[in-house]
């Protein structure tokens, strides 16, 4: 049964080696017929590769032949071998670590298929401003809700940005959870819409990081990251932060209330906030018996990021999930936790911030409610804790990208993914964000 459905379902996962469509495990790890082929004929005693450069050229669907050599090195560097045994014949462990990539995989391809592509966010504009068409937004589209809202939290305009995009359906779920909290001041709808939305905006379920704890770097792994150039290995780190980033704006969009705000006001709240959710998620995504953090499909410690050369600030994440961990919350107080962190009255360039501070209090007696449900009310000043903290780790991050970018600036101007230089790139935002 195992082999039947898995071999049905593992096309969802990309070859391991170089990201074209994978056709099974072969020599123990998922990859393409190309893939298989060749560690086969690799195999061969009188096959000898070697590299013209120094060993570490990119292997993807267009480079893949370039280099026989470091095709086989990262071949054997993900662990494939002659003697890996069928998949039939593989530990329970690891045919359940296997279905569990295979359902992430498809997961993220609904949240994918169920978004708009994605686009850079429009810089902020100023309340002074005229609010002309900017060149990142799309077609205005047509109003969200069929039903008119309280007065004082009116529809949001029709100008929408394409990350702030969001199906009516949806749209409508979280605003009546939102406006029935007003009305009642009842906290458990609201609650259960939020914690609702953060478990369908979670990369991972939290059965499925279990299921991978036991897979680490080996140190062989561990060399080849540490390896890398200091700009590779932070474009390498921009792009899986920015993949977090989208589930975060997912969530966020989800959030009853959230919609009703300013556009203006949405964008500054996910430019200034969305770094710190991915910081509380990622304590999700932390094994406190070894002090490791799952990254890239296995579980490492801080000297896998050696390469970025800011060790203070790894040290400083590290430190963070450690201590958010050791409070032992549920799913269902990380969700409104992280919503609180989002709906930050006190963030900069806020236009209507009497709006956002209401949003702020109905998520904070939300909260509240879940604490005091689970006889841990002593827990929320532990929270508001972690919120300085918070803050004080993403003013290092600036910090930190400020310091790169000026060593180089073509890397983050051409290599890094248009959503992470919107969110923390420019100038005015690192200045803005530097301040909090």
């Amino acid at each position: 049964v195992y082999l039947w459905v898995c071999t049905a379902q593992i096309e969802v996962i990309p070859c391991k080696i170089c990201g074209d469509k994978s056709s099974g495990v072969h020599y123990g790890v998922i990859t393409c017929e190309g893939c298989k082929g060749f560690f086969r004929r690799s195999q061969s005693s009188s096959v000898q590769y070697s590299c013209s450069r120094q060993s570490n050229c990119p292997i993807d669907r267009a480079s893949r032949n370039r280099c026989q050599s470091c095709r086989l090195k990262k071949c054997v560097a993900q662990g494939m071998s002659r003697d890996a045994v069928k998949f039939g014949r593989m530990s329970k462990r690891q045919r359940d670590t296997l279905f569990a990539e295979v359902e992430r995989h498809r997961q993220q391809q609904r949240l994918q298929a169920s978004q708009v592509e994605p686009q850079p966010l429009p810089a902020y504009r100023p309340s002074k401003e005229p609010r002309g068409r900017s060149p990142h937004l799309i077609q205005p589209l047509a109003p969200t809700y069929s039903y008119t809202l309280d007065q004082e939290l009116p529809n949001c305009p029709p100008e929408a940005h394409p990350y702030l995009g969001c199906a009516t359906g949806e749209a409508q779920a979280t605003a009546l959870a939102y406006r029935n909290s007003q009305r009642g001041g009842d906290s458990k709808e609201l609650c259960a819409s939020i914690v609702r939305s953060y478990r369908e905006t979670s990369q991972y379920r939290v059965e499925e990081i279990h299921a991978l704890r036991w897979k680490i770097f080996s140190r062989e792994e561990i060399h080849a990251y540490q390896s890398k150039s200091v700009d590779e290995m932070w474009q390498h780190c921009a792009v899986r932060l920015t993949d977090a980033v989208q589930y975060v704006v997912e969530f966020a969009k989800r959030i009853p209330g959230f919609r009703q705000l300013g556009q203006n006001d949405q964008i500054a709240l996910l430019k200034s906030g969305s770094m710190e959710v991915v910081l509380v998620r990622m304590s999700r995504m932390f094994n406190t018996e070894n002090s490791t953090v799952f990254f890239d499909g296995k579980f490492a410690g801080t000297e896998l990021f050696k390469s970025l050369a800011c060790g203070d600030f790894i040290a400083a994440v590290f430190d963070f999930a450690h201590s958010l961990c050791a409070l032992r919350l549920t799913e269902q107080q990380v969700a409104l936790f992280s919503a609180l962190v989002l709906i930050n009255a006190d963030r900069p360039c806020l236009e209507e911030r009497d709006r956002v501070l209401r949003v702020r209090k109905d998520v904070e007696l939300a909260l509240s409610h879940i604490l005091h449900r689970d006889n841990l009310d002593s827990l929320l000043n532990k929270l508001y804790q972690k919120v300085s903290m918070l803050k004080s780790l993403c003013a290092l991050h600036i910090e930190k990208l400020r310091w790169f970018r000026q060593l180089y600036p073509l890397t983050v101007h051409s290599l890094f993914p248009p959503l992470y230089k919107e969110l923390f790139g420019s100038d005015t935002d690192i200045q803005a964000m530097a301040t909090l």
